[in-house]
């Protein structure tokens, strides 16, 4: 979807572009939109819409084209946008096509309604919505930056340096104040000053790393070496590595439950989900869960974790009371980038 073919339409008093003929949920009588699971389908290069409520795929968005594909997602806090950035046509590392844009869907009507072009072979991978600013980070790996996007202009206000190749994956702070981006083939973890867009530490991590989330009291941050069966724990005070907790098999994806209490650490090779004890720093207990478990979400009630599971194109949904998974969800191929649409 060229420029050429953008129409406007305000809404709230801001200005975004849009593929003509395409209504905005947010002008439809002030309506909530309903909760939605976003996820997105590698293999398929789409994102799927699931009912929360049913466990259901109610409908998918392709994406543009299909020599290159999307990895993550994010969403408005309103929960009615999704935004995707698109990759390339391989993995992190890999030689392949370079992905230089973001699309942004509208959930209710399932369109592309706009779209961030980088103007260059990129690579833009992560999305993080960060409510404190407003604004929308997303990790530009060949230029070895976060991007800063504007959502209301889907424009690019500016730029942080990770001062490193391969800067992946991006948590922030739950103030909004701090970065950390997992450095794939470094092996590093770029810590980020969000506010002053500059690089405040780099920390070694192994020889290969990959994933990173932070703890619900901002004190830890985690990633999994990849060299390794084991997940490397960061004192956000100091900038170093505390300890490390050892798993059941290499990890990958990473979150803590909304009691700060436990941390589920997908481990794909062994198509398990380990439950860390955060007081103790030990695995507590292991879910089994569909083949190539990636990324894990946790529902914002606190009683649910979804659990991408990239082999099968299933989500496990896993009830964090009984400690079971309670359904597994059919999506699409290469099931990966998760998000929470509210």
């Amino acid at each position: 979807m060229g420029n050429s073919i953008l129409s406007r339409l305000l809404i709230g008093g801001v200005c975004l572009g849009l593929s003509s003929g395409v209504v905005l949920a947010q002008n439809r009588a002030g309506a909530p939109a309903p909760a939605s699971l976003l996820v997105v389908n590698q293999g398929e290069h789409n994102l799927s819409i699931v009912d929360p409520s049913t466990g259901r795929q109610t409908g998918t968005v392709d994406e543009e084209v299909t020599a290159v594909h999307a990895h993550e997602a994010a969403a408005s806090p309103d929960g009615r946008l999704a935004y995707l950035p698109i990759y390339g046509s391989t993995g992190v590392g890999h030689p392949g096509l370079n992905g230089h844009s973001m699309l942004v869907i509208d959930i209710a009507s399932r369109k592309i309604v706009g779209k961030v072009d980088f103007g260059h072979g990129i690579r833009p991978h992560c999305a993080v919505y960060d409510p404190n600013s407003g604004m929308l980070y997303v990790t530009t790996e060949l230029d070895k930056t976060v991007s800063i996007i504007d959502p209301k202009t889907l424009k690019i206000v500016g730029t942080i340096p990770t001062g490193q190749e391969q800067s992946h994956m991006l948590a922030i702070s739950s103030d909004g104040s701090r970065g950390y981006t997992a450095n794939v083939g470094p092996g590093t973890v770029s810590v980020l000053d969000m506010k002053a867009r500059k690089t405040l530490a780099v920390i070694p991590i192994s020889k290969t790393t990959q994933r990173i989330s932070v703890s619900r009291d901002d004190s830890m941050a985690f990633t999994a070496d990849q060299m390794q069966p084991r997940l490397a724990v960061i004192d956000t005070a100091t900038n170093k590595v505390k300890s490390w907790v050892e798993l059941p098999g290499v990890g990958y994806g990473t979150a803590s439950t909304r009691d700060g209490r436990w941390l589920l650490v997908a481990i794909p090779k062994e198509s398990k989900v380990a439950v860390v004890d955060l007081k103790t720093m030990k695995v507590a207990r292991t879910l089994d869960v569909p083949s190539a478990p990636q990324e894990v979400l946790m529902r914002p009630d606190g009683k649910v974790a979804y659990v991408s599971c990239n082999s099968t194109g299933r989500v496990a949904a896993i009830d964090l009371v009984g400690w079971k998974v309670q359904d597994v969800i059919a999506t699409g191929k290469g099931a990966d980038g998760l998000a929470w649409a509210r």
